[in-house]
């Protein structure tokens, strides 16, 4: 059979012996749903995996039968995408624990436990962690629970599609760039019944690179499996196969099979037949930050510790006087100018005029008289600067206004400085680039936002013909595939670490901060009414 594979054409001969490495989504068939069920109005639509937008994953109302069926169905798994959660409307009853109905089971990893196979589980009751084991033997109905994260496509193809069943999805942001060319209606905002068409991933017996051959192919093949020596064959690994190994595995000599799709520097330069050395894994801290500017796209950067560059302060905007709140530090006094006017429905509240300036003080409460009845609230406390002196005066904490910082600091900061000494969000510009990148991204953005510190997972590597530098790979954001060589690292200890500023997508961005630690949100904003 001839077949074509990106771009060209693959001849597989008769008593060619092939070795299937996995099964994987390559397109999703797409229809609009209503009430479950796909709308007799709408025609099915071919969707790639990097078809924009973010979605909600609506949960399926068919239960599992058994917890075999689901370790054989769904993706469990040790990155965030693969717990799965799922509750049964009957108590489960185990030898030293009961599962109550209706309470929600994360299902973290599958493992041989006493001689069989079981799932590891835990339940949180009461703030409080459960963990226990579910033999795949457990019979029951299983229904999973809501999910109310977000996630793209290419996710979803990954993680949240079980075999042999479709998935309902909600569009949860709207696609901004709609054109003729989107199959979606514009202004969609609905759901979508998703059918997946699968590919098969296959290693050959003279090839070094991966096989994709689409499910529908008209070729006959035979089961082998019993009957073949398949040590022959190249064992491809992904960044988390890698990075899921012990650590004393490490360091070890690989060689790519697939490189990333990636353009940007150094991930061009992992190429198909590239070796590399891998030295290790580790979490790394990064800094997520965004360009301060009011049009859309915006760019979205991951800062890595060890840049070397300086930052100058730049003025922070506050939409809300409650902001100015969270922004108020002890180390200095927030000094501010309204760029909006705001006129107070009480007598006892300041009401502010365009280019008023202030200094931020501290939240307070006060009593005002609001429907012929009086009444204590949230409000600031600042003191407004006149030409010659200080007038104090109380802003409604809801004031919907809009003010801007006035910088006195005109001191440069490493950025190892700011995570020091100032909360984040905090609004900074390159003032001295980092002269040990050739190519300095953030020095030609006019200004930044630091969002938030964030931890990640990444190997470090070198090129093993040359191994002058090493650089930081994320596991989670970047595809390729590897072989490991059984060949000796010649130098364990890794050449110097290149700093590289890591460019990332819309999509990469809402994933990042999707899974930031929920402490750092502040509480809701207050009522706009008293």
């Amino acid at each position: 059979s001839v077949y074509e594979m990106s771009g060209n054409e693959c001849c597989l001969s008769t008593g060619e012996v092939i070795k299937v490495t996995g099964f994987k989504i390559n397109k999703l068939i797409a229809s609009i749903c209503e009430k479950n069920e796909v709308s007799q109005f709408s025609a099915k639509m071919e969707l790639p995996l990097n078809f924009p937008g973010l979605y909600k994953v609506v949960a399926d109302k068919t239960p599992y039968v058994s917890i075999e069926e689901i370790t054989r169905k769904v993706s469990i798994g040790p990155t965030r995408f693969g717990h799965p959660c799922f509750y049964s409307p009957e108590d489960i009853k185990l030898a030293n624990f009961t599962v109550r109905r209706g309470e929600q089971i994360t299902f973290n990893s599958v493992e041989v436990v006493n001689g069989a196979m079981a799932v590891n589980c835990v339940v949180v009751r009461n703030n409080q962690s459960h963990s226990f084991t579910l033999p795949l033997s457990q019979e029951g109905k299983f229904y999973e629970c809501e999910d109310d994260q977000i996630y793209t496509l290419k996710e979803i193809a990954e993680w949240k599609i079980p075999k042999c069943r479709n998935r309902i999805v909600r569009l949860s942001n709207a696609l901004h760039m709609w054109d003729f060319s989107n199959p979606l209606p514009e202004n969609f905002d609905g759901c979508l019944i998703l059918m997946p068409v699968y590919e098969v991933q296959a290693v050959m017996k003279h090839r070094k690179d991966i096989v994709h051959i689409l499910s529908d192919l008209d070729v006959e093949v035979k089961d082998i499996t019993d009957c073949y020596d398949t040590s022959s064959f190249l064992q491809p690994l992904s960044l988390e196969d890698v990075f899921e190994r012990t650590s004393m595995e490490f360091p070890m000599v690989a060689e790519i099979m697939e490189g990333p799709s990636e353009s940007q520097k150094p991930y061009n330069l992992l190429s198909a037949g590239k070796e590399i050395v891998i030295y290790k894994k580790y979490q790394a801290a990064r800094i997520l930050a965004s360009e301060t500017r009011s049009d859309s796209p915006k760019r979205h950067f991951l800062i890595p510790m060890s840049y070397k560059g300086k930052f100058k302060r730049r003025p922070r905007e506050f939409p809300t006087a409650y902001d100015l709140e969270i922004a108020r530090s002890e180390k200095e006094q927030l000094h501010v100018v309204a760029t909006k006017a705001f006129a107070s429905p009480h007598k006892e509240l300041f009401s502010v005029s365009v280019g008023d300036q202030f200094l931020v003080q501290q939240c307070q409460t006060s009593e005002i008289l609001y429907e012929g009845r009086k009444k204590v609230v949230d409000v600031l406390a600042c003191e407004q600067i006149l030409s010659d002196t200080y007038k104090k005066v109380l802003l409604p904490m809801y004031m919907e206004g809009s003010f801007v910082e006035v910088i006195h600091d005109k001191k440069q900061y490493y950025l190892s400085e700011i995570c020091k000494e100032f909360r984040l969000p905090f609004n900074v510009k390159v003032s001295v680039r980092d002269l040990s990148i050739k190519e300095d991204v953030l020095a030609a953005v006019p200004g930044l936002q630091f969002e938030e510190e964030i931890t990640d997972s990444y190997l470090l590597i070198s090129s093993a013909s040359n191994p002058v530098e090493s650089w930081e790979i994320p596991v989670y954001r970047l595809n390729m595939l590897v072989h490991l060589l059984s060949k000796d690292v010649q130098r364990v200890v890794p050449p110097a670490t290149k700093t590289t500023v890591e460019e990332i997508s819309k999509e990469q961005y809402y994933m990042v901060r999707r899974y930031e630690n929920q402490t750092l949100h502040p509480p809701p904003r207050p009522p706009k009414k008293p």
